[in-house]
């Protein structure tokens, strides 16, 4: 089965459609925005337009980098490096994406902007649980996780819940996975505006579990949600789901209709990732009728497109990122470290020379003492 759908996070929000007359005032602003404010108008470009014309969005985006870098404006070059992460990681580039997430965290926790550090960190938990390394995709979703209840950051918990979920679901621990799906869903409820994720979540809980119906229904009204929002990545996500569930169910047609729409938008979004799973349900659909020529040449693809994505090539640049990762770690801790030596020396000499000066203040008074006592002295005899 395919992946879940897994929430990444844009500049300061999570990632659903804008509606019209949220474009129109950034249209409206554009006209007369300079500097750092433009800058930040074209990454909300960027987070308007990713779910429905990822091409336009990237342009914005790459048009954010270049203004941010000429005017050394760091909250948005890693604003802009973040975004990138996002396209590239869509595209299924997953190392291209994790060197831009790495980069923007690295401005990130240079300003110390815990937002963007909690945020960039939840997409760098997506990496790894596509790559299928759940300890890390676990350490980093769990750190961006407890950051945003910090916060208090409504949004940007339901989508990290989300991920959450996935991630236990990966891991067979379905009663978990459920009860964060349950928990994110109740949140958006509260907080006046429903996402379509973690019902399309809660529908791969149930195919995992082989009741179709129940995921088919979880599934439509994931599907009637992001339709109402205009998110194509989530509409991609449960037309792939459909078929896969069709193509089980023996509802050939059905399933093939649902597949070819999904291959179709996946195209047109440039949303490469999902490709192998689609590949997949295809050659399971054609196989069960019998077309054995169509699911062997469609299965030929899969391990195509599979390949560029999670082959051994993009996990040897990622296991490079690592090791620099890990040996940037390690040079902080070092830092940290001898910072804290120096704080230590410092107190010990400030110590010592506090004992000193009372010392010699002790000898000095013992010293007038014995002088002012032995003119005493001298004085009697007299």
């Amino acid at each position: 089965m395919k992946p879940p759908y897994l929430v990444f996070v844009l500049l300061f929000a999570a990632s659903h459609a804008f509606t019209q007359p949220k474009i129109d005032s950034l249209e409206k602003a554009m006209t007369t925005a300079q500097g750092d404010l433009k800058v930040k108008t074209l990454n909300e470009f960027f987070r308007a337009y990713i779910n429905s014309d990822p091409v336009k969005a990237i342009g914005y985006t790459q048009e954010a980098l270049s203004l941010a870098t000429e005017i050394d404006d760091k909250k948005g070059m890693a604003a802009s490096y973040n975004n990138l992460g996002v396209a590239y990681r869509n595209q299924g580039a997953l190392d291209k994406s994790l060197e831009y997430y790495l980069i923007s965290l690295k401005i990130y926790e240079d300003l110390d902007n815990k937002v963007g550090i909690a945020t960039t960190k939840n997409n760098i938990g997506n990496i790894y649980s596509f790559k299928k390394d759940y300890g890390q995709a676990m350490k980093y979703f769990e750190e961006s996780h407890n950051q945003f209840i910090e916060m208090g950051d409504k949004q940007k918990i339901i989508g990290s819940m989300n991920n959450l979920g996935n991630l236990h679901s990966d891991l067979q621990l379905y009663e978990q996975a459920l009860k964060y799906y349950s928990e994110a869903y109740q949140l958006s409820q509260q907080n006046g505006k429903v996402y379509a994720d973690p019902l399309n979540n809660i529908g791969n809980l149930y195919f995992k579990q082989g009741n179709y119906q129940r995921a088919v229904e979880y599934y439509q009204r994931a599907l009637a949600l992001a339709r109402q929002e205009n998110d194509q990545l989530v509409v991609l996500n449960v037309l792939s789901s459909m078929g896969e569930v069709y193509a089980r169910a023996g509802q050939f047609k059905n399933a093939q209709a649902y597949l070819d729409s999904a291959m179709l938008l996946s195209g047109q979004m440039q949303a490469y990732l999902f490709e192998p799973s689609i590949l997949k349900s295809m050659a399971l659909n054609y196989s069960k009728q019998g077309k054995m020529k169509e699911a062997y040449e469609t299965l030929l693809r899969y391990d195509v497109t599979k390949e560029k994505i999670y082959g051994e090539e993009s996990s040897r640049k990622i296991a490079q990122m690592e090791i620099a990762l890990d040996i940037q770690e390690k040079e902080k801790e070092m830092e940290a470290l001898k910072i804290k030596s120096e704080i230590q020396r410092l107190e010990l000499q400030k110590t010592r020379m506090i004992i000193t000066i009372v010392i010699l203040g002790i000898g000095m008074v013992l010293g007038a003492f014995n002088l002012f006592y032995s003119k005493r002295k001298t004085v009697k005899r007299k």
